[in-house]
């Protein structure tokens, strides 16, 4: 007889920890990305969730207008804006006489890797 009470136990505890935690877990992100969403303004630099960098130009009621480069702007849900993302000092060589913005993507490193064609190494 006890069992079978030790059977339901466990069956309550798997539920709980399969069922309950989980959609707890997608509740507090449901509301992270909402905030997130909330927050976004004309200005800022975000990313979307296809890895596309862009600086926030309008916004509508489920739309975003993103410039991804200067004159291009592109038109995205406001659920594929993934983070509101901050360039480093580092990173950044600043504008230029366009106004533009470059990014120093070069490696410090004397690394040898590849012979700079795009057929292999011969």
């Amino acid at each position: 007889m006890q069992s079978q009470y030790l059977f339901y136990i466990l069956l309550a505890v798997a539920f709980v920890a399969l069922i309950v935690l989980p959609g707890r877990q997608r509740k507090k992100m449901a509301a992270k990305t909402q905030e997130l969403q909330d927050s976004l303004k004309p200005g800022a630099r975000v990313m979307t969730t296809a890895g596309i960098h862009g600086t926030v130009r309008g916004l509508g009621e489920t739309t975003v207008i993103l410039d991804i480069a200067p004159g291009v702007p592109v038109t995205f849900e406001r659920r594929a804006i993934l983070q509101v993302v901050q360039p480093t000092v580092a990173d950044v060589t600043g504008p230029d006489s366009s106004g533009a913005t470059h990014v120093d993507l070069t490696k410090d490193d004397d690394s040898t890797e590849g012979n700079g064609t795009a057929g292999p190494a011969r």
